[in-house]
């Protein structure tokens, strides 16, 4: 009789190093995350049948950490300035998984579109539109534009701090006073 011993994969690990690299090296293979996360190809196919998969498992851990984020940020807490503030330091952490999966169109085109995609941009959406009603925010700029701004910048920041083309220290300020700087009112002269 063979005996066999099959070690536990923790997919916790598998995914945040598949995350790690495809952050750093969008178009990584199988082999490549494998290696990254210390297994074989075999033992992660058994994970991730395809890379579709492994990017929908990964889309997944982004929704939860973003509506983390979001709950951590307390987005109904002192002035709307304050919560953005509060929102993109929350989500800096994530930053890097955000950039690698907002470049992922397959996650956002057509029928299969994870619905916790569309409750984030509610809620960053409201944001938005409650420091428009307080009169923090231009009015002539959409929520939903301010939330994707936002979602542009964080990526961009992500990209450049991971190309080391920006210090990591400056990546909420960047963020922060280039949003605010376009979305805040400002008194006509």
């Amino acid at each position: 009789m063979r005996y066999c011993c099959l070690m536990a994969v923790d997919r916790e690990h598998v995914l945040r190093s598949a995350a790690a690299l495809l952050t750093r090296k969008s178009t990584a293979t199988m082999d490549e995350v494998a290696k990254a996360a210390g297994i074989s190809r075999a033992t992660l196919h058994r994970q991730f049948a395809g890379r579709d998969a492994l990017v929908r498992a990964l889309e997944a851990l982004g929704i939860e950490e973003c509506e983390a984020a979001l709950d951590a940020a307390r987005l109904g807490d002192g002035t709307a300035q304050e919560a953005v503030r509060r929102l993109v330091g929350e989500l800096e952490r994530s930053a890097g998984l955000l950039a690698f999966l907002y470049t992922e169109n397959q996650l956002f085109e057509g029928d299969g579109q994870h619905e916790g995609w569309a409750r984030i941009d509610v809620r960053v959406a409201a944001l938005f539109r409650r420091g428009q009603e307080s009169g923090e925010f231009r009015i002539d700029l959409t929520p939903a534009w301010l939330t994707e701004a936002l979602y542009g910048l964080m990526a961009s920041a992500s990209w450049a701090v991971t190309e080391g083309r920006v210090a990591a220290k400056d990546f909420h300020h960047m963020i922060v006073e280039l949003l605010l700087g376009g979305a805040l009112r400002r008194e006509e002269p």
